[in-house]
């Protein structure tokens, strides 16, 4: 192939990586979002705070679907195509799962957050901080242990929601003291956000999918 026909292709072939990297940077901002909110005392605040995330999650759509769009107006991608169609919607899985966690909140009136729900929100922060950095190295391909180390991370993570959710559910059925919708309404919202971890571990393996295929 010549230098020229090479340039030719290789914004159209690049373009993807920058998609990618925007969806995980809104990730990260959705999850930062998320956390602020829950910390916030004031009610009406904090749901503000979080009918926010719902422009963010427009936003990730916007931009999954310019993802699509490339890939049905692009020959050459810069791996394989099914590997990006499960890469995007894995993603933006992440960001719907969030979406409805901040949904569920203010749904339900709830009347306070408990240290569950901002430890599980701690979880995500570092479920999407690990996604973001590991989406930035599949530019170059050069750092395939950082790549791998951040998926391993994300799957740690995960397993940290999972212990987490199942000591607070233990706990909340021997809480006497709650009510039966009280305690219907929290263990939604505990399970809902341990699985956005769950919607970041399988895009964590769609990454080292595509790792072990083109490193």
């Amino acid at each position: 192939m010549s230098s020229s026909f090479s340039r030719f292709f290789t914004p159209k072939d690049r373009v993807f990586y920058g998609l990618f990297e925007e969806v995980t940077n809104t990730l990260k901002e959705m999850s930062q979002l998320l956390y602020s909110a829950l910390q916030q005392q004031d009610i009406s605040l904090r749901d503000e705070q979080l009918r926010q995330l719902e422009s963010w999650e427009h936003k990730n759509d916007q931009t999954t679907h310019q993802i699509f769009i490339e890939l049905g107006q692009n020959f050459i991608t810069p791996f394989d195509r099914e590997d990006i169609h499960a890469l995007a919607h894995s993603l933006d899985d992440v960001a719907d799962y969030m979406w409805s966690v901040g949904k569920r909140i203010f749904t339900y009136h709830l009347d306070s957050v408990d240290a569950t729900m901002i430890r599980m929100a701690e979880v995500i922060i570092k479920c999407t901080g690990a996604l973001h950095d590991a989406v930035h190295e599949l530019r170059n391909m050069k750092k395939i242990k950082t790549i791998t180390d951040c998926c391993v991370a994300v799957n740690s993570y995960e397993n940290e929601a999972d212990i987490l959710l199942d000591e607070s559910i233990s706990s909340l059925f021997s809480n006497h003291s709650i009510t039966a919708i009280e305690l219907i309404k929290r263990k939604d919202l505990y399970e809902e956000l341990e699985l956005v971890t769950d919607k970041c571990e399988d895009a964590s393996d769609v990454i080292e999918s595509i790792v072990i295929k083109y490193a």
